[in-house]
């Protein structure tokens, strides 16, 4: 048996996944189960689009509600604990400057929570794997589609 892969969550992103789990378990599934009543009684089935339509939202409903309690049970919540951080790691909030651009700040997050437009980029993305057990003052180098980044750490938080 293989060992569960960690997903890394702030206790937000951990509290919203587990309302969108209750929201599918419950509500969801109910009126999904309502749907599928309503158009087995229609009658023949094989010709039946809202009996088929039902039947393929049942089945992603299902794979996300596997998917939410998969990701929650192995889930590894990221605390702040208030100390000062000297080495980026998740859950850290790293200020970054590539050459004489302005400086960007980045919240480095899991994989499941990543929003670049937002400023969540993930632990496992180009930028935040080169980031990760880097200091302050340190250069970096990630490696991105358009070729290889260069940037200085200036500020964990």
């Amino acid at each position: 048996m293989s060992k569960q892969e960690e997903s890394y969550l702030t206790p937000e992103g951990h509290a919203r996944l587990k309302a969108e789990l209750t929201e599918m378990v419950g509500p969801k599934r109910e009126e999904l189960a309502k749907r599928l009543r309503s158009a087995i009684e229609m009658g023949d089935l094989s010709e039946n689009a809202d009996y088929h339509k039902a039947k393929e939202d049942q089945a992603f409903l299902e794979g996300r509600i596997q998917e939410l309690k998969y990701i929650l049970s192995s889930a590894v919540i990221i605390e702040d604990d208030g100390k000062p951080k000297d080495v980026v790691s998740v859950g850290a909030s790293v200020t970054i400057q590539e050459g004489d651009y302005p400086a960007e700040t980045y919240y480095l997050v899991g994989a499941k929570e990543a929003d670049p437009r937002n400023g969540k980029i993930s632990n496992e993305s180009p930028i935040g794997q080169a980031l990760l057990k880097h200091r302050v003052g340190d250069v970096v180098e990630a490696e991105s589609p358009g070729g290889i980044l260069k940037f200085k750490i200036l500020k964990i938080e």
